[in-house]
């Protein structure tokens, strides 16, 4: 049996699902590196809201997928750019998701690290404000018992008049936190306001000042991450970070060369690909604890087209393939977004990331995604 897929010209080819899904087990956290997947939110498609209210997420439906993540060895990242932070999901959001998946990292010995930024601040604001507004945040998030992510601030890129800002403000948050964090350098293809991010638009003089900000603070930072999308920049980021300071890759389109890395080191990883890429992404991890770097680039490497498929211009709409993927998966009932974003790709967008992903078995049940996919082209008019 075949399905009729638009190719976006105006046509359509047919393609024919494959029958059984990629086989992966559940299994422990892993030894060589440390893994975290950058997890999204599920909508309350009940709620009567609109794109301007407040999030209304499913708690439950939200857990449940942090739970399968974490059965799979990986860990999650809980209020970053995949789970909608700042677009759709709104501060008061984002604190409840915080202490509700912490909470269940607790209960269930999962790995955990929660986003930190100065979202509550809706206006322009001050540097004192920045500084208490992410403050603010860094106090919860240490209050739940998870690992702290200092995420790149919209208000702080808004205010800062240079470098030094940076420096006073990054610094100040560092010597006042009580573990080691994890810094976040988000680059304007994920969010345009972010544009010109530690002082400057060259990359190379805003590349100094971040590497600044962890060398006078090294025993404050556990590891970076890095989403600009250039592999080469993060190798040379990695290479001159101090000596037990960690690279998480956050380049979704290079992130199995740099996971398994060069004669120089590696990157761990911190990634919104990993949503969907979960279970496999888990099994080529354990390929390459046993040494087998050949074996997982050959796992992990197919998985770049749906990657960089998904992560294509404009970025940040990322998320909507992500939550779309989890739909066709199972993980949840429907295919509804906070923020309404699920309207924010094609259905030749749609119909391409499903071809992908079936490709690569990440439906663990393939006839529920087809026929889930066949009743998304139903409502735009595609008859079979």
């Amino acid at each position: 049996m075949t399905i009729q897929l638009p190719t976006g010209n105006g046509e359509f080819k047919a393609y024919e699902p494959r029958t059984e899904p990629f086989a992966a087990t559940p299994g422990t956290p892993f030894a060589s590196r440390t893994v975290f997947s950058a997890a999204h939110v599920v909508a309350d498609p009940f709620a009567d809201v609109s794109p301007d209210s407040p999030a209304a997420v499913d708690w439950d439906a939200t857990l449940a997928f942090r739970r399968h993540l974490w059965s799979h060895g990986l860990g999650v990242a809980e209020a970053m750019d995949t789970a909608q932070r700042g677009m759709g999901l709104d501060w008061a959001g984002a604190a409840e998701l915080i202490r509700r998946s912490a909470a269940e990292a607790k209960s269930v010995g999962g790995l955990i690290a929660c986003g930190v930024g100065t979202d509550q601040l809706t206006g322009p604001a001050t540097l004192a404000e920045v500084r208490a507004a992410y403050e603010e945040q860094l106090a919860l998030v240490e209050e739940s018992g998870a690992q702290a992510i200092l995420m790149a601030s919209r208000a702080l890129a808004a205010a800062a008049k240079g470098p030094e800002d940076y420096l006073e403000v990054y610094g100040h948050l560092l010597r006042q936190a009580s573990e080691p964090v994890i810094l976040h350098w988000l680059g304007p293809m994920f969010d345009p306001a972010l544009e010109g991010y530690w002082g400057s638009s060259d990359l190379d003089a805003a590349t100094d000042t971040f590497l600044e900000v962890i060398a006078a603070h090294p025993d404050k930072v556990d590891g970076i991450k890095v989403s600009l999308l250039e592999a080469q920049r993060e190798i040379d980021i990695r290479r001159r970070l101090p000596q037990g300071v960690r690279c998480y890759t956050g380049d979704d389109f290079n992130y199995p060369e740099l996971i398994a890395g060069d004669e120089q080191g590696f990157s761990h990883a911190l990634l919104g690909i990993f949503d969907p890429l979960g279970p496999l992404a888990a099994e080529a991890v354990r390929v390459l604890d046993t040494g087998d770097a050949k074996g997982f680039r050959e796992l992990l490497d197919p998985t770049v087209e749906l990657s960089r498929h998904l992560f294509q211009a404009p970025t940040r709409f990322y998320k909507t393939g992500v939550v779309f993927l989890a739909w066709l998966a199972g993980h949840q009932s429907h295919f509804t977004m906070v923020g309404g974003l699920q309207s924010a790709r094609s259905l030749p967008h749609f119909a391409r990331a499903y071809e992908l992903a079936d490709g690569l078995g990440l439906f663990p049940d393939p006839k529920l995604a087809e026929e889930r996919m066949k009743n998304l082209l139903s409502l735009y008019g595609v008859n079979q």
